[in-house]
C-alpha cells in the first residue's frame, strides 16, 4: 500500500442511523432521513457534498426501482447535480460503498456522503425471500434448493450446514451458539435502535422455534428494514479516520471461512495491524453460528476457542477479548442487507468518538468490521473488511 500524506486519509465525520425493524416509511424516506442526518452530523450541508455513494441490493425487485436509485430517492434534498453512484453488493454493499467513498477522498474527491438503505418488509414473505435468494447465481439455485429441502430458504441452507460442520468437528457446541445468541440479544437490549430488544436466556434460544438444524429462530438474523448514513472527508484531525480496507469477491473456488481468512490478512497487511490490536469488532453474524467460525478465522482466537470464549464473557462488556458486536449484530440489530456493512461502520464509529451511550467501549482505539455477501459454491461473492482508528 503507497504511504499517503496525513491530508488525503479518509476520517468519518458525519453519520447517521433511522433504526431498525419493521419501519413505516418506504426506501426514499428512509434514504432521505438517514442522508440528511449524516449530514448534518458532519455540520455541513447538501451544498457541500461532492459525491453521494448509494448502497442497497432489494429494491429492484421489493419497491420497484431498478435503477438510478440514489438519483430518485434522494431528489429534491438540495443536492442539485452533484454526483450519484448506486452500489448493489449483496449484504456487502454498505461496506463497498464505503470502500468506493474512501478511494475517492484519497483522490482528493470530498466530502463524499455514503448512503446505506433497505426496505425488506412488503407484505410478502416470500418475495422477500425470493430477493435474498437473488444473491445466489441463478444457474445455481435450482440446484441448492435440491439440496437444501429443510432449509426456508438457500441462504439459511448454507449457513445451517456450516454449523452442523462446526458441531461435528468439535469446533463449537450448540449451547456455545446459543451463548452468542444470548449476547447479541443482551447488546440488542443496550441499543436503542435495535430490531430485537428483548433479552434472551440459554434456555429460551435453545428452546425457541427451529429454523434449521441445530440452527433456532433467535440464532438467525431476520428481515430488517433501515438506513444509516456517513459523510467522509479529508483528515480533520479529530475525526476517526479509516485506517484501511479491503474488498475481495469469491468465485467458488475456496470455502467461506477459508475466504475470510485470507480476507483478514490482507486488512491486517494493508493496515499495519493485527488481530491483537482490536478493541471493537462487528462482525457479519448472519447466524450465531457464524459470529463463533468468523472470530476464528480472522485470528481473533484459536480453533474451537471462540465457542468457550463466548461462554465465559471474554467477548462482551468487561471482558478480556474484542468487544464483538455491540450494536446487537445482525441477529440483534437487524440485518437490512444493503445498509449492514455501513451500520456496522457507524456502530464501530461511536466507540472510537465515545458516543455509544450505554455500549460504550472505554477506551477504543481499533474498531473493525467485517461484512459478507452472496454465496456461489459455498465461498462468499463478496467480503468486506475495514479498520477505523480514534483521533
Amino acid at each position: 500500500m503507497a504511504t499517503e500524506s496525513v491530508m488525503t486519509r479518509a476520517c468519518l465525520i458525519g453519520v447517521f442511523e433511522t433504526g431498525y425493524g419493521k419501519l413505516d416509511a418506504g426506501p426514499a424516506e428512509l434514504a432521505q432521513r438517514a442522508a440528511l442526518g449524516a449530514v448534518k452530523d458532519a455540520g455541513i450541508g447538501p451544498q457541500d457534498i461532492a459525491l453521494v455513494v448509494l448502497s442497497n441490493s432489494m429494491g429492484g425487485t421489493l419497491s420497484g426501482q431498478d435503477m438510478v436509485r440514489a438519483q430518485v430517492w434522494l431528489r429534491g434534498l438540495g443536492f442539485g447535480d452533484t454526483p450519484m453512484l448506486n452500489i448493489e453488493n449483496a449484504c456487502a454493499g454498505g461496506a463497498s460503498a464505503v470502500y468506493n467513498a474512501m478511494l475517492a477522498v484519497r483522490a482528493g474527491i470530498g466530502p463524499v456522503l455514503v448512503v446505506a438503505v433497505e426496505k425488506m418488509f412488503t407484505g410478502s414473505r416470500e418475495l422477500t425471500i425470493d430477493a435474498l435468494e437473488r444473491g445466489l447465481p441463478a444457474d445455481l439455485r435450482s440446484v441448492y434448493a435440491s439440496r437444501f429441502e429443510d432449509a426456508p430458504s438457500l441462504l439459511m441452507g448454507f449457513n445451517a450446514l456450516w454449523a452442523r460442520q462446526m458441531v461435528a468437528d468439535g469446533r463449537a457446541t450448540v449451547e456455545e451458539i446459543a451463548a452468542a445468541a444470548v449476547k447479541a440479544r443482551r447488546h440488542g437490549s443496550m441499543n436503542p435502535l435495535a430490531q430485537h430488544r428483548t433479552p434472551l436466556s440459554l434456555e429460551d434460544v435453545l428452546d425457541a422455534p427451529p429454523v434449521v438444524d441445530p440452527l433456532t429462530r433467535p440464532m438467525c438474523s431476520s428481515f430488517t428494514d433501515g438506513a444509516c448514513g456517513v459523510v467522509l472527508a479529508a483528515d480533520d484531525g479529530r475525526s476517526p479516520v479509516l485506517r484501511g480496507a479491503v474488498v475481495v469477491s469469491g468465485d467458488g473456488s475456496m470455502d467461506w471461512h477459508d475466504r475470510t481468512a485470507a480476507l483478514a490478512s490482507s486488512l491486517w497487511t494493508v493496515t499495519g495491524l493485527e488481530a491483537a490490536d482490536v478493541d471493537v469488532i462487528e462482525v457479519h453474524d448472519v447466524t450465531a453460528a457464524e459470529e463463533i467460525w468468523t472470530l476464528e478465522a480472522i485470528g481473533l482466537f484459536a480453533q474451537g476457542a471462540a465457542g468457550a470464549a463466548t461462554v465465559s464473557g471474554r467477548t462482551t462488556f468487561g471482558g478480556d477479548g474484542p468487544l464483538v458486536n455491540p450494536s446487537g449484530g445482525l441477529i440483534a440489530r437487524g440485518h437490512p442487507v444493503g445498509a449492514t456493512g455501513l451500520a456496522q461502520i457507524v456502530e464501530v464509529t461511536h466507540h472510537l468518538r465515545g458516543t455509544a451511550g450505554d455500549r460504550q467501549q472505554s477506551g477504543a482505539r481499533i474498531g473493525v468490521t467485517f461484512n459478507c455477501g452472496g454465496i456461489t459454491d459455498g465461498d462468499a461473492s463478496v467480503m468486506v473488511a475495514t479498520a477505523i482508528e480514534a483521533r
